[in-house]
Parts: structure tokens; C-alpha cells; sequence
């Protein structure tokens, strides 16, 4: 169900690992390991559950294993798969928190209400959040998702106050003496 907010995608099921049934999973859990604290996951439906159980870790992936995945090739076939949590099975974020699903699809406003365009992706790259925005004439702007560059998160009015970086050749770099 694309644009169904009472499904939160936790992650996706991205290979196979080793010959007993086992899978890869790409956790997108604030700590990956929360992948199976909050109950069984289920498909884009929500009609399919999945009862995963964490066995290790390779290569930045989660390893599970599935009730009823016995072998490599039912592993296999489940390639693919997104996994998602019911947003009532989630506790609510605290102040300042955002699930990155409220984020995506919000219009993006500079402080003057300019329109930047709306929330395509939102994505975590180890320095911090970063948000796809995607532009109304075409192209994307990337946007720190910081207290500076976004001072105002409004849920509820469906948008978000941006004060983007200067565009343009990045300044030099000061020099340590």
C-alpha cells in the first residue's frame, strides 16, 4: 500500500546466507538489532506476518531465520521482500523524533514560503540525516536534516521551514598553523 501511513517499513529481506533457510536483512530500525523488538513484521499488505529471528550479523546485515524457511532456495525467493511494523505496534517518537515515513511526501518551504518542493527520501549517512528533496521544476536538493537547516517540522500542517545552504563552490577550508 505506497502512501499507507499505518505501515512503517523496518526493513527488506536482501539475499540468502548460507544453505538452511537463513536471510540477509537490511534493518532500517534506529539500531538495526531493534529489527524484531516491536512483534512480527509483515509484507507490503499487511497481510503476510513474518516471525524473524535474529542469528548474526554480516557485512552491515542482519542474518535471521523464518519460521517455515527451511532451505537456500525458499530464502531466495523472498529476495526482495519489504518488511514493515504497524505504526500502533511502534511507540510514539519523542519531542524532536520523526519516523522518516511522517517525513517523505511534505512540502518544503524556505522562511520567506517560497516552495523548495516536497520530501522524496529521507536517508541516514553516518554524519546525520539527510533529506531528498525534490524540486518542482525537476532536480533534487539535498538538505541536512538539522535544527538549522530545517528549523520547523510541522506534521500536522503537512510541511516543513527550510533554510538551505548557499548553492555554490564550498569555501575553503581554514588552515591549522
Amino acid at each position: 500500500m505506497p502512501g499507507d501511513r499505518r505501515l512503517l517499513q523496518m526493513g527488506v529481506i536482501v539475499g540468502a546466507h548460507g544453505l538452511r533457510g537463513h536471510v540477509t536483512v537490511r534493518s532500517f530500525a534506529g539500531t538495526a538489532a531493534d529489527l524484531t523488538a516491536y512483534g512480527p513484521l509483515r509484507d507490503r499488505r499487511g497481510d503476510t506476518r513474518f516471525s524473524l529471528t535474529l542469528v548474526g550479523k554480516t557485512r552491515g546485515l542482519l542474518i535471521a531465520c523464518l519460521d517455515g524457511v527451511r532451505d537456500r532456495d525458499a530464502a531466495l525467493a523472498l529476495k526482495g521482500t519489504e518488511l514493515f511494523l504497524r505504526r500502533e505496534d511502534l511507540p510514539p517518537p519523542e519531542a524532536e523524533e520523526f519516523y522518516y515515513a511522517d517525513l517523505i511526501g511534505l512540502a518544503v518551504e524556505d522562511r520567506c514560503g517560497t516552495p523548495l518542493g516536497k520530501v522524496a527520501a529521507v536517508g541516514s549517512h553516518g554524519a546525520g540525516d539527510l533529506l531528498t528533496v525534490r524540486r518542482p521544476g525537476g532536480g533534487d536538493l539535498l538538505l541536512p536534516f538539522t535544527r538549522a537547516a530545517v528549523p520547523v517540522v510541522d506534521l500536522a500542517g503537512g510541511r516543513l521551514i527550510a533554510d538551505p545552504p548557499a548553492e555554490g563552490p564550498m569555501p575553503p577550508k581554514p588552515q591549522k598553523r
